[in-house]
């Protein structure tokens, strides 16, 4: 079974991960504020370093609930940092309790996360056409923007290469490379969504 040339194959759970979560469209809530957070914590590290990790993250920060993190205070960003099971880095630490405020500011004014992320792809996932590493862009003009406009609303740790990470993994582009087994079948699974519809917003 073909699959994308980024992926380490060895690592089952890596493999898992490509094989039912890497690029399928995400609308909840939670866990883009998951993504986001584990695409923060991953900032020079690889995605499989914190993949490992996952499962620490969400004990440790409420299940990636924003309203509980936004909580947090400084005696808790400091049992974090003692904690064995994450990226024990300050700054990242802060990032994702910053990040949780801003989360739900975002919230308030748009009703979702989803439909204010949405927006950058015009609520249709990109189709892109992979086929070696070397066809992956570190970012792109969609995540300068998505980025610019994180980093206006106070958002930290959303260079845009963070967030063309962030939107290649919940399904804002379709990135498995043409020959990926996935590759069609996200095509087809994106063919029978309607994004506005299912975000509650009214047709253009």
């Amino acid at each position: 079974m073909c699959r994308c040339p980024w992926l380490d194959q060895s690592k089952p759970d890596y493999v898992a991960y490509h094989d039912t979560e890497w690029g399928v469209p995400v609308l909840d809530d939670n866990t883009l504020f998951e993504y986001l957070t584990l695409e923060a914590a991953q900032a020079g590290l690889s995605w499989y370093t914190v993949l490992k990790k996952r499962q620490h993250y969400r004990q440790a920060f409420a299940g990636f609930d924003p309203v509980q993190v936004a909580a947090f205070t400084e005696q808790d960003a400091a049992r974090l940092l003692q904690n064995p099971g994450l990226i024990r880095n300050r700054l990242k630490i802060a990032a994702a309790i910053n990040n949780a405020a801003r989360f739900l500011e975002v919230q308030q004014e748009f009703g979702s996360f989803a439909r204010y992320q949405w927006q950058f792809v015009n609520y249709q996932p990109l189709l892109n056409q992979r086929q070696t590493l070397a066809d992956y862009p570190a970012r792109t003009a969609e995540s300068d923007a998505f980025s610019a406009d994180l980093k206006r609303r106070g958002f930290k740790f959303v260079g845009s290469t963070i967030i063309y990470a962030h939107m290649q993994a919940c399904g804002m582009v379709n990135d498995h490379s043409i020959d990926c087994f996935r590759y069609p079948q996200l095509i087809q699974q994106v063919a029978s969504l309607d994004l506005r519809s299912a975000l509650g917003l009214t047709s253009p």
